[in-house]
């Protein structure tokens, strides 16, 4: 085998380190983008019985944003295992608890009901903020990016970009402002 054709072959089969923002975004549809990084869906060698995905950390978790009155609506299982064990929780608890777990239980929800879903699941790293340790930052070679782009607020927008958007209304004179 040539040198070449190694190096392709390690390059095929290599775990590569993806990063994701995932705030603003709506949970689910980034939870159906991230199962193909994890799953490794993205590579030519994909099969599913195959343990080929790469590792996804997630950032900014707790900046999710749920589509409607999900937040309100949206109710998640959880049973201990004992007897009158079942919990329901609504979604802005739960985010309140543990703002990775909506996020977490998205991605788990995506994926088939596969042998290696548990395996597949431990190689999500979530974060509810931008602070992720430096071993795993140097581990990183891919951005993927956001499906919506992030809205910017007003106070992030220059004086003279505030000036110069079109005006919907103009004044009179007589108008008084307080």
């Amino acid at each position: 085998m040539s040198q070449l054709k190694r190096v392709q072959q390690w390059a095929t089969f290599a775990r590569v380190w993806h990063i994701y923002d995932a705030a603003w975004q709506n949970p689910f549809q980034s939870a159906e983008l991230l199962k193909k990084y994890l799953m490794g869906m993205h590579k030519p060698i994909y099969h599913p019985m195959n343990d080929c995905g790469d590792h996804v950390i997630v950032i900014n978790t707790a900046d999710v944003a749920l589509p409607g009155d999900e937040w309100k609506k949206r109710v998640y299982f959880h049973h201990t295992g004992y007897p009158g064990g079942a919990s329901w929780t609504l979604a802005w608890e739960l985010h309140k608890k543990n703002p990775t777990m909506v996020m977490k239980k998205a991605v788990y929800n995506s994926m088939d009901r596969s042998l290696q879903r548990r395996y597949t699941m431990e190689r999500l790293h979530l974060y509810p903020d931008a602070n992720v340790p430096l071993n795993l930052l140097e581990n990183v070679s891919n951005q993927i990016k956001q499906l919506r782009p992030k809205p910017k607020r007003l106070d992030e927008y220059k004086e003279e970009e505030v000036r110069e958007f079109p005006k919907l209304i103009d004044l009179p004179k007589s108008y008084i402002v307080e």
